[in-house]
């Protein structure tokens, strides 16, 4: 099982979603990441990013949604001293029990590690896990 931050594009994070629909790996995600999620994707900056694709984006996390397994967390963790805001992910981690958190997020990609469950780039966990 593993827990992934939500990136949109092709590459390594296309592959990955790609293993979680044909049931090779398990999603793991929260409903606070799943709030995060549509938040951000509320953004002015966001939106005229995504202007001609906000469409998709929307789709694209509904599908997430779809796939993953919604973890209820109860831990409460500090890890990430740099931005608060990014222990839900911590937490639905180690709640979740998965063994990998694979994010691009350097906050959480300068821990590494935490409790057992390695923490690395899309890039990375598709080299060491193929």
């Amino acid at each position: 099982m593993f827990l992934y931050l939500l990136h949109f594009g092709t590459g390594a994070s296309k592959k990955i979603i790609d293993k979680v629909e044909n049931k090779k790996l398990i999603l793991v995600l929260s409903e606070p990441i799943l709030e995060e999620y549509f938040r951000v994707l509320n953004y002015t900056d966001i939106q005229q990013k995504i202007k001609n694709r906000n469409l998709e984006m929307r789709q694209s996390v509904l599908r997430i949604v779809y796939i993953a397994e919604i973890v209820d967390v109860k831990t409460k963790i500090t890890a990430v001293v740099e931005d608060p805001d990014d222990n839900k992910i911590i937490e639905c981690a180690v709640d979740g029990q998965v063994n990998y958190l694979i994010t691009k997020d350097n906050h959480l990609l300068k821990l590494k590690e935490y409790y057992g469950i390695k923490i690395m780039s899309p890039e990375e966990f598709l080299n060491v896990c193929g």
